[in-house]
């Protein structure tokens, strides 16, 4: 056997230009009767987990372009984007954060758009496809003015998952009589969403001392001490009654309350059970005090 047959198999596809297929055919063979057959199609979906640490580094790019040619430059237009993460799966909304500068004597328009790239080879040549899936558009910026998005939001529509990142975040700037100053942010469409867990998390895990890991819980927990354990003897002894028990008492009614405080007074707490069942005894106490039989 093949060890290709042991190799995941690429998410099926179909596009302009090619498409990927995956057929099961079944075949009916009977003596003296023409042979039978069946052909069936199947979709094959590569996951792609969108929380492995490759998928969750943000992702920044910036880029400066000089309006104009020659001696009748009008100034730059720089761009600056960010997105927080490389991997989304469908329906996600995709915050981008943007800082974009107008130098120049014109007016601009910043836009963001997700393009599937589809790439093909055959023969050895190649032929690339780009369209655009999504996209969103920003406030014009006037000549000497100043933008900045705090997360604006591009929503992903259902598109099929990224083979080999072939899809990008493209962050322009659409300028009237010149050539667009442009970013492309790499995107990857994946099948398991995000779980939480971001990448500050994972950075703020990673600086966090680890030297506890090793340490295991014991196997049968230890009773608390005793409070007579705990405490010293000169604080035990601050708290012993200033008088004397009188010489002639005999039995417990004649003690003074204090002493039997006292005798109780470093004992460890009472059991949970001791307890309800001392309120249960209350209770039936005091119903037996208010309905007399």
């Amino acid at each position: 056997m093949s060890l290709a047959c042991f190799r995941p198999l690429v998410t099926s596809f179909s596009g302009k230009y090619g498409s990927i297929q995956y057929c099961v055919r079944a075949v009916l063979e009977r003596p003296k009767v023409p042979d039978q057959s069946v052909k069936r199609e199947l979709q094959v979906i590569s996951h792609i987990d969108v929380n492995t640490p490759a998928l969750l580094t943000p992702v920044l790019k910036t880029q400066e372009k000089m309006v104009g040619c020659w001696f009748f430059t009008s100034g730059p237009v720089s761009l600056s984007a960010k997105i927080e993460r490389k991997g989304y799966c469908n329906g996600e909304a995709i915050p981008i954060y943007a800082e974009i500068e107008n130098c120049s004597s014109r007016l601009i328009v910043p836009k963001a758009a997700i393009f599937q790239t589809q790439t093909y080879l055959a023969s050895g040549k190649t032929k690339t496809v780009r369209h655009m899936v999504a996209n969103v558009r920003g406030n014009h910026i006037a000549s000497g003015g100043t933008d900045t998005w705090h997360g604006k939001t591009l929503k992903i529509p259902p598109v099929t998952p990224s083979i080999l990142d072939c899809c990008i975040i493209r962050v322009y700037i659409h300028i009237p009589g010149a050539k667009k100053l442009m970013l492309e942010l790499p995107l990857v469409i994946g099948t398991i969403p995000y779980n939480g867990f971001g990448s500050r998390n994972s950075r703020t895990a990673s600086r966090m001392d680890r030297s506890w890991l090793p340490l295991t819980l014991p196997e049968q927990p230890e009773a608390p001490p005793n409070y007579a354990d705990v405490v010293s003897e000169e604080e035990f002894s601050r708290h012993v009654p200033p008088y004397p028990q009188p010489p002639d008492c005999e039995g417990e009614a004649c003690c003074p309350m204090f002493a039997c405080v006292q005798q109780f007074r470093f004992q460890p707490p009472p059991l949970y059970s001791e307890v309800s069942k001392a309120k249960e005894d209350e209770t039936s106490a005091l119903l037996f005090v208010n309905n007399p039989p």
